[in-house]
């Protein structure tokens, strides 16, 4: 084959592969992280002291983490779709970089006694990674970091004590509602 052709093929599978759309993202991984939110709110509740609030939050970050890295692998797996495609990558790329500043902006939170921040914060930034990661997946991903970030700034504009609800209502419903759109209309 000349050269010329196999360039244009190659450039024809780049171009294809910049257009998909990342549908790897886990709608009843989604929900399952949902599930166990509302549970996080529930525990993180029966305790006033903030060290125990953070400490079951931050226990269901790790959880939610994981099952929702088990979803993604287990549905691309499924699908017959590599997982670290153009898409899936650019999904990663978008999303990483909210996350570590929540992180980060967590620990100088907590440090300085802020804590009524950490909730509008969490759901802010996790709400900008599902935004931004979700520019290359399904247009429902997209809505769904906006809700979340409309949760965020909810949770920085009422009062400290309705931070558990929020985050109940954010982390948990909204991964129960478009868990549930996802799984549904694209496929788990």
């Amino acid at each position: 084959m000349p050269t010329h052709a196999i360039d244009d093929l190659r450039f024809i599978r780049e171009t294809m592969e910049s257009a998909a759309s990342f549908t790897a993202v886990p709608g009843w991984g989604g929900v399952i992280i949902g599930l166990t939110a509302l549970g996080a709110a529930a525990v993180a509740s029966l305790r006033p002291q903030v060290v125990w609030w953070v400490g079951v939050w931050g226990f269901e970050a790790l959880c939610a983490f994981a099952v929702g890295a088990s979803a993604i692998f287990w549905k691309a797996r499924k699908a017959q779709t590599p997982l670290f495609s153009r898409p899936g990558r650019k999904f990663a790329l978008g999303l990483f970089p909210p996350m570590l500043a929540a992180a980060v902006l967590s620990m100088v939170i907590y440090r300085a006694g802020v804590f009524s921040l950490l909730p509008g914060v969490w759901l802010l930034l996790y709400g900008a990674g599902i935004v931004t990661g979700g520019a290359y997946s399904v247009k429902v991903v997209p809505l769904m970091g906006i809700c979340f970030m409309g949760a965020g700034i909810a949770a920085l504009l009422c009062p400290p004590a309705w931070a558990n609800s929020i985050m109940a209502a954010g982390f948990g419903g909204l991964h129960i509602l478009f868990g549930t759109i996802i799984a549904r209309r694209y496929g788990g």
